[in-house]
């Protein structure tokens, strides 16, 4: 009884979910927004089969989104500054012309691409993770 009362996850459907806030900092303008995609498969970077996709505004180069009620497992996250608002990564003549971003991966290049496993991080309690973004 007392296990139950001082524990700090949620139930729903008899699982343990959590909160995980992402944060986004130092975009290069307060243009569009922010696309925040939830993966929960090995494999699914940079695949279009996601868990969840929360979309927020920019205020001063900032925006934040809670992911609720997550199950207690193993994500990664994607994000893009969408400048035009399209819900697309564009790219000039290879590279992407927009801001991206994953969990735990500060600088990508043909060297350090991004997958699942290189992002990858353990939710089993509510949680705040910053990504850093980069535009090429």
């Amino acid at each position: 009884m007392l296990g139950i009362l001082f524990s700090s996850f949620v139930q729903q459907n008899g699982k343990e979910v959590y909160s995980l806030n992402v944060n986004v900092s130092d975009l290069r303008n307060s243009d569009g927004v922010v696309q925040f995609t939830l993966y929960n498969k090995e494999g699914s970077i940079p695949d279009k089969k996601y868990y969840k996709q929360l979309k927020n505004e920019i205020i001063d180069n900032v925006s934040t989104i809670t992911f609720k009620n997550i199950p207690k497992g193993v994500y990664a996250i994607n994000i893009l500054h969408d400048e035009n608002e399209d819900g697309e990564i564009d790219k000039g003549l290879v590279l992407p012309v927009e801001g991206i971003g994953f969990s735990n991966l500060r600088s990508i290049s043909p060297f350090n691409q991004p997958s699942f496993k290189k992002a990858k991080f353990e939710l089993t309690l509510d949680k705040t993770i910053s990504v850093t973004i980069i535009y090429l």
